[in-house]
């Protein structure tokens, strides 16, 4: 086999000799166009997890590298002049100049023909005279460049600028250190490489780089500016550059990463923000991957396929991770007024690799003095501390998200809803919610939808009501209103989503004349007297709720139904009063809100589900959600309960774990209100980590308490928790431990013998 490497980074390096170590009769050329010793950049960082893949796959690399290697478990934030040390981390670095050293000795040594100095051939020449090529050159991918119609990739320039720099002594830890500069806020990262050197990264966001005037600043302007603003971290040194330039970093995702028998590799294929010192790791991952591909696949077809199987969910992990955590860096003003330990935690865990539960065991002492700081009681996990909205308080921090279950009968809730309800007031959430439930029976959604505009409908949900405080004391339960707007008259849920139904359709009404997606129905615009009725249905049905019992009243702006129409200018091409500018947009929608508050008691809290972005082209922004909160809050909702999207048909959500959390965490720092984060949120763990790290104030969770109608309670069993926050009801108690799984007889080794 003939193959032909692009690129001499480490992933391109580390491939070429792999393959060749693995077969010693293939050819392998690499092409590199600097010279050996001409490299940027500082010191690169690996995982234990990579270094355990080198080890088994090449251990004279391995050992290499274990010589050379810096380590340390500390990490410090500064943050006001206050440095927090967190431990137990686990880092491994080196100079990226003595990584390339090591890998073109390996590659010398095995027989890898390496041509410095010497631009690779067009791709297409390479793939017609070689078996394989692997396309390692980097973000800036000529290769990816030249199959761009079959790679189909996606970069992303991001809001910060950075310059990657060293200093000329060693931290003791890796290091994050933020200055509050009279032009904005900047902050350091930096690690230990070597004996005597640390990398050091500045970054602030764009408009604080220019405003600080780097713009004018040459490059050694620019390193004696970032050396004056860090000094006391770096102890009056200077730092030195590298070939050293500020840019902003570009997030690369391929749609495909082979074409023939071209593949991509490292950030020709994709690219994630230092900040998590991934990089280099997953070149290198990657470079593991595809070796171990080709040998166990029968062709080179085959191999590629299985390459990319294997390695995109990886790499779209990380990615996630990663653009988690540089999105948390482009926010990090939001988060400067936080207790000094909050932050720090919060900075920890921004990129949700590291939680509440992981960093415990990491650094016990660490979280504990977090927990103490936000106010937990001794061996009180967060999640279960009280929260109060107004004359409610909840006896923990998780919500029964609403869910609807399309099981009524002309309106009425059942046997079903008693149970489904009930069911999950007794597993310990603090606040349970219903579906939406329905202000007229033209606002449903499906023909099994549940409403409250008939006296009927409100003795059926007070028997709901009353089954809640009676059997489940401490669980508050409360009710979402809504309208279903153009996306009504539809089909039940698992006959078909969003689709009509074949017969006995009822008019729908929305903003605007606008068919939710092809084959809807067309709705008629609201007049100004049916805006009147509509306002008058969302006050009938609230004073029935209240009648009813319910603790908390939500309003449903959120999905693309009825009022969430009118915030999207997606949805709402009005000309009146009520469409075109934001604030226009928001007239109806607050007309319904003070409509509702006014007959709701004044002591039960009012709470508004709104749709923080459409993700889609033109529609509502993180940016126009904050207004569209603080708006409401000015109105007098007492949380924001933060969802995103299902406003248009062509969306294209960024999904991912507790994805929608960051338009939560924005629009309570921004505003003030206090949130309710859902989207994503599964685990005890996220819960805790959300909480403790101020991202939100409340945790609504869906699917997981569909599994499992007693989430909150095993939640509790399993973090050894039974206080107050997640009390057991009394036919249940003997239940309340954690229920052995298996045991074993075998007696524990206890001696070790010399042999």
């Amino acid at each position: 086999m003939k193959v032909a490497v692009i690129g001499g980074g480490p992933g391109g390096l580390y491939a070429a000799a792999l393959l060749k170590r693995l077969d010693p009769t293939r050819e392998i050329t690499l092409w590199e166009r600097n010279a050996p010793d001409d490299t940027f950049g500082f010191g690169v960082v690996l995982s234990d997890e990579t270094l355990g893949g080198i080890e088994h796959a090449d251990p004279v690399v391995h050992e290499a590298l274990q010589r050379d290697f810096v380590r340390w478990d500390d990490i410090d934030i500064v943050h006001r002049g206050t440095t927090h040390r967190s431990g137990g981390h686990g880092f491994a670095a080196l100079g990226r100049r003595r990584l390339l050293e090591i890998l073109h000795e390996r590659c010398r040594a095995l027989g890898v023909d390496i041509r410095f100095r010497t631009e690779a051939p067009p791709p297409d020449v390479l793939s017609a005279e070689y078996d394989l090529v692997v396309a390692a050159d980097g973000v800036h991918s000529t290769t990816r460049d030249a199959y761009a119609h079959v790679f189909r990739p996606h970069v992303d320039a991001h809001h910060c600028r950075y310059i990657w720099l060293a200093a000329d002594f060693p931290f003791d830890a890796f290091r994050f250190e933020i200055a509050e500069t009279e032009h904005g806020v900047m902050q350091l990262h930096g690690y230990p490489y070597a004996a005597d050197s640390s990398t050091v990264i500045v970054e602030m966001r764009e408009e604080v780089w220019r405003a600080a005037g780097f713009e004018e600043l040459d490059a050694p302007e620019s390193v004696e500016r970032c050396a004056k603003i860090f000094a006391e971290a770096l102890r009056g040194r200077p730092l030195r550059s590298n070939k050293s330039a500020w840019t902003t970093f570009r997030t690369v995702v391929n749609d495909r990463w082979s074409h023939g028998n071209v593949v991509l590799l490292g950030d020709a294929a994709h690219t994630a923000h230092f900040s998590i010192g991934s990089g280099t790791k997953l070149a290198v991952e990657d470079a593991l991957a595809l070796a171990a591909c080709l040998e166990e696949q029968p062709d080179v077809p085959g191999a590629l396929a299985a390459y990319e199987e294997e390695r995109r969910p990886v790499v779209a992990s990380t990615q996630r991770a990663a653009r988690a955590s540089l999105e948390w860096f482009e926010d990090l003003r939001l988060h400067l007024g936080q207790p000094s330990r909050q932050f720090a935690f919060n900075l920890l865990t921004r990129s949700r690799r590291v939680t509440h539960d992981n960093l415990r065991l990491r650094d016990a002492r660490f979280t504990d003095a977090v927990e103490r700081e936000f106010g937990c009681p001794p061996g009180t996990p967060p999640m279960f501390t009280p929260f109060r909205l107004r004359g409610l308080t909840l006896r923990n921090r998780v919500v029964v998200s609403p869910m609807d279950m399309y099981s009524a009968t002309d309106g009425v809730p059942g046997d079903f809803h008693l149970v489904h309800l009930g069911a999950r007031a007794l597993g310990g959430a603090g606040l349970v919610m219903t579906e939406m439930v329905c202000v007229s029976a033209e606002g449903r959604i499906t023909p099994g939808c549940a409403g409250l505009y008939t006296g009927r409908q409100a003795e059926a949900w007070r028997r709901v009501t009353g089954f809640v405080h009676a059997q489940a004391p401490g669980t508050a339960i409360g009710v979402q209103l809504g309208h279903s707007g153009r996306k009504g008259s539809t089909k039940l849920m698992w006959e078909g989503i969003d689709e009509p139904l074949p017969e006995g359709n009822w008019p729908l009404v929305a903003a605007s004349p606008l068919p939710y997606k092809p084959g809807s129905q067309t709705p008629c615009e609201l007049s100004r007297a049916q805006l009147t009725d509509v306002r008058e249905q969302f006050t009938a049905a609230a004073w029935r709720a209240a009648r009813a019992g319910f603790d908390l009243l939500e309003l449903h702006c959120a999905h693309g139904y009825l009022l969430s129409g009118f915030l999207s200018p997606l949805t709402n091409r009005r000309t009146d009063a009520y469409g075109g500018s934001p604030a226009k947009r928001l007239r109806f929608p607050l007309e319904v809100f003070d409509a509702v508050r006014a007959v709701w008691p004044a002591e039960r809290p009012m709470t508004v589900r709104i749709s923080a972005t459409d993700w889609a082209e033109g529609g509502t922004t993180a940016e126009d959600a904050v207004g569209i909160a603080r708006a409401f809050a000015a109105h007098g909702a007492d949380a924001i309960d933060v969802s995103t999207g299902q406003v248009v048909a062509e969306e294209r959500p960024e999904y991912g774990r507790s994805y929608q959390t960051p338009f939560a965490d924005r629009i309570r720092h921004e505003t003030g209100v206090p949130v309710i984060a859902v989207g994503a949120i599964s685990s005890w763990d996220d819960v805790n980590s959300l909480i403790l790290a101020g991202r939100t104030d409340l945790c609504a969770l869906a699917r997981p308490h569909l599994y499992d109608p007693h989430w909150t309670l095993h939640a509790a069993a399993e973090q050894g928790y039974d206080g107050p926050g997640a009390g057991w009801p009394a036919p249940y108690r003997a239940g309340s431990r954690r229920p052995q799984t298996g045991r074993t007889d075998a007696p524990k080794p206890r001696l070790t013998l010399d042999r």
